[in-house]
C-alpha cells in the first residue's frame, strides 16, 4: 500500500483543447481508488477570472458547486462522479485567484518592498496550492490537471510551477502525464503522430519530460504507432496509452486498466505495491447501462440548451437515474423562449417528464412557467431545480392560489405578489462573484411527502447556489391553496422543497438546492431518481399520456 507521503500526478494537454483531460484525470483517480489509495483531484485554470461563477454558461459550461461553497469548473463534477470523493475550494485554482492573492499580499507589504514577479512569486503561490491540497486532505495521491494546452501564454506560469515542483518534493514523488492528439487524416487513410511529436517537444522546451502519454484518437492505436510515439518520446511502449473514443464515458477507467495504466503508474513509476483493483461496482453500472430495455423522454426547458455542457450535471443525474430504473433517458432540449410556439407545447405534452433546471435572469422565464402549468394540468411528472422552484411557485401562485401576476422580484420588481424575493442578507450586496448562498446546508424533510420518502431520512445536506427564496410573507396563502413545503431549513425559516400531494399529481416537485451535484453513477440523486421513476411509469402506460409525434431537430439523446 501507499507510503505516508503524498505522490503528485500532473496532467497536461497538447495540440488542441477539449481532448478530455478532465475525464482522463478522473479515470486515473477512479483506478487508484479501486486499488485502495486515497485520492484528491484539482484543476488549474489559466483564465484571469477569479472563478467561473460570473461567467456565461456559453463561455464555460455549468458552474459546479462544491460542499464548501466554491464555484468551480465543470471538470470537478467529473472528478466527484468518478472518484466519489468530494472536491473543495482548494480543488479549483485560477490564474485570477493566484494573481489576486499575490497582489493583496503586495498591498499589505508582505514582500517587504521587493519587486513582485511571475517567478518566483506567482509560481510559488501556484505550488503552495498543490501542497495545500496534499496537507489539508492527507491523501496518497493528488492529481492536478493543468487547463489549456502546452504553448498557451496563459498556461506558462502553471507549467513553470509544476516544472519546479519535483525539486521541492523529489522527482520520484511526481509524475507527468501528457494528453495529446493523434488525428486520422481521411484522404491519406492513416493516423498521424506528428502533432504528438511536436507537443512532446514543446513540453520538453519548457523543461518537463512526460512520464506517460495518453494519445487521443478515434480508434485504438496499433502496436506499431504506439512504438513509434514511444521512440520519439523516449518512453517505454507501456507508457503510451491509447485514449480511443468509447461509447460510454464511464468505460474509460476500464479501457485504461486494460492497457495497464494503473499498473504502470503504481509499479513502474512510483514503485508501490497495491492489491488488484476492485472495479466490480463500476462494471455493474456499465452492465446495467448496456442492458437498459426501454426509453423515456424528458423535456428539459432552459435558456442555454444550445450548449449541453451548461446543464452537464443535470444530464448526468438523469442518466444515472435512468440506469437505476433500467431505462434510457432521452432529452428533448427545449428553448424556454420558444414555449407557446407551434409544435413546442405538443412536445411538452408528449414528454414523459418535464424538467426546469437552474439559471438566472428573466429571459425565457414565462416559457418556463408555461411549461410548469402544462406539467401540472396534464399530470406530467415535473422537477424544478433552483430557478425551477421559483417557476413552480410562481405558476402555482398565479393559476391556483389566485395571485394574478405573481412573480419573483428578480424578474419583476413591481409584481403585486412577490412570492420569490431576495434573501434579506443579500439586499445590501453589490458584488456578484461568490456572494450568493453557496455550498451544502442542512435540509429538514417533513414526513408524508415525496421528498422525505425519496431520501428516507429526516435531515440531508444539499448544495445551494442562489440569492432568492420563497417569500415568507406569502407562505401561508400558498399553503392554504394546497402547496406543500416538504423541505425547509432546520429552523423552518426558509423553504427548500415544494411539492403537490401525491394524491393530486404523480410527481410535481422542485428544490431550491441543486441535487444533481451529488448524483453518482451507482447512487443517483434521490429527487432525480424519483422524478425519472415517475416518468418511467408514465412511459409504461401506468399514467395517462398525450399522443404526439416528436420530430424536432433539437430532440437529442444524452451522451
Amino acid at each position: 500500500m501507499a507510503q505516508p507521503e503524498t505522490r503528485f500526478i500532473f496532467i497536461t494537454g497538447g495540440v488542441v483543447s477539449s481532448l478530455g483531460k478532465g475525464i482522463a484525470a478522473a479515470s486515473i483517480g477512479r483506478l487508484l481508488r479501486s486499488r485502495g489509495f486515497t485520492v484528491q483531484l484539482q484543476k488549474f485554470d489559466p483564465y484571469i477570472n477569479v472563478d467561473p461563477g460570473t461567467m456565461s454558461p456559453y463561455q464555460h459550461g455549468e458552474v459546479f458547486v462544491t460542499e464548501d461553497g466554491a464555484e468551480t469548473d465543470l471538470d470537478l463534477g467529473h472528478y466527484e462522479r468518478f472518484t466519489d470523493a468530494n472536491a473543495s475550494r482548494a480543488s479549483n485554482v485560477t490564474a485570477g485567484g493566484i494573481y489576486n492573492t499575490v497582489i493583496r499580499r503586495e498591498r499589505r507589504g508582505d514582500y517587504l518592498g521587493g519587486t513582485v514577479q511571475v517567478v518566483p512569486h506567482i509560481t510559488d503561490e501556484i505550488k503552495s496550492r498543490v501542497r495545500v491540497m496534499a496537507d489539508s486532505t492527507d491523501v496518497d495521491f493528488v492529481i492536478t490537471e493543468i487547463g489549456g494546452t502546452v504553448g498557451d501564454i496563459e498556461s506558462l506560469p502553471f507549467l513553470e510551477a509544476i516544472r519546479q515542483f519535483p525539486a521541492e518534493v523529489g522527482r520520484r514523488r511526481c509524475m507527468f502525464i501528457h494528453l495529446t492528439l493523434v488525428p486520422y487524416i481521411g484522404h491519406a487513410g492513416e493516423l498521424k503522430t506528428k502533432p504528438t511529436q511536436h507537443s512532446i517537444n514543446e513540453l520538453r522546451r519548457i523543461g518537463i519530460n512526460a512520464d506517460m502519454l495518453i494519445c487521443r484518437s478515434e480508434q485504438p492505436l496499433s502496436a506499431e504507432i504506439r512504438k513509434k510515439i514511444a521512440l520519439f518520446a523516449s518512453l517505454p511502449v507501456e507508457a503510451v496509452t491509447s485514449g480511443y473514443d468509447v461509447p460510454d464515458v464511464y468505460s474509460v477507467p476500464l479501457a485504461f486498466h486494460s492497457q495497464g495504466v494503473d499498473a504502470f503508474i503504481l509499479d513502474d513509476h512510483f514503485g508501490l505495491e497495491a492489491p488488484a483493483p476492485d472495479l466490480s461496482s463500476w462494471q455493474r453500472y456499465l452492465d446495467r447501462s448496456a442492458a437498459v430495455s426501454s426509453e423515456i423522454t424528458v423535456a428539459l426547458v432552459g435558456k442555454y440548451v444550445q450548449l449541453e455542457d451548461a446543464y452537464l450535471s443535470v444530464v448526468e443525474a438523469l442518466r444515472h437515474s435512468g440506469v437505476h430504473h433500467g431505462t434510457r433517458v432521452r432529452i428533448d432540449w427545449i428553448d424556454s423562449e420558444t414555449v407557446g410556439e407551434a409544435g413546442v407545447d405538443a412536445r411538452l405534452r408528449g414528454a414523459d417528464g418535464i424538467l426546469v433546471p437552474g439559471g438566472f435572469g428573466g429571459r425565457g422565464f414565462e416559457g418556463k412557467i408555461a411549461s410548469a402549468r402544462i406539467a401540472r394540468e396534464e399530470q406530467i411528472p415535473f422537477l424544478g431545480v433552483c430557478l425551477g422552484m421559483h417557476v413552480l411557485v410562481s405558476e402555482f401562485a398565479r393559476h391556483v392560489a389566485e395571485m394574478p401576476g405573481a412573480n419573483s422580484t428578480e424578474m419583476d420588481p413591481e409584481t403585486p405578489f412577490p412570492v420569490i424575493d431576495l434573501l434579506p442578507e443579500q439586499k445590501e450586496i453589490a458584488d456578484m462573484g461568490g456572494t450568493m448562498r453557496l455550498g451544502a446546508d442542512p435540509v429538514k424533510l417533513h414526513e408524508g411527502t415525496w421528498a422525505r420518502d425519496a431520501y428516507g431520512e429526516p435531515v440531508v445536506y444539499e448544495r445551494h447556489r442562489h440569492r432568492y427564496e420563497v417569500n415568507n410573507h406569502l407562505k401561508r396563502k400558498l399553503q392554504s391553496a394546497g402547496l406543500v413545503f416538504s423541505g425547509t431549513t432546520p429552523d423552518e425559516r426558509l423553504v427548500e422543497i415544494c411539492e403537490l400531494p401525491r394524491e393530486e399529481h404523480p410527481f410535481f416537485l422542485a428544490s431550491q438546492f441543486h441535487p444533481e451535484f451529488k448524483s453518482r453513477p451507482d447512487r443517483p440523486a434521490p429527487l432525480f431518481r424519483e422524478f425519472v421513476g415517475a416518468a418511467h411509469r408514465r412511459a409504461g402506460g401506468q399514467l395517462p399520456k398525450a399522443e404526439v409525434n416528436v420530430t424536432d431537430a433539437r430532440h437529442a439523446t444524452t451522451p
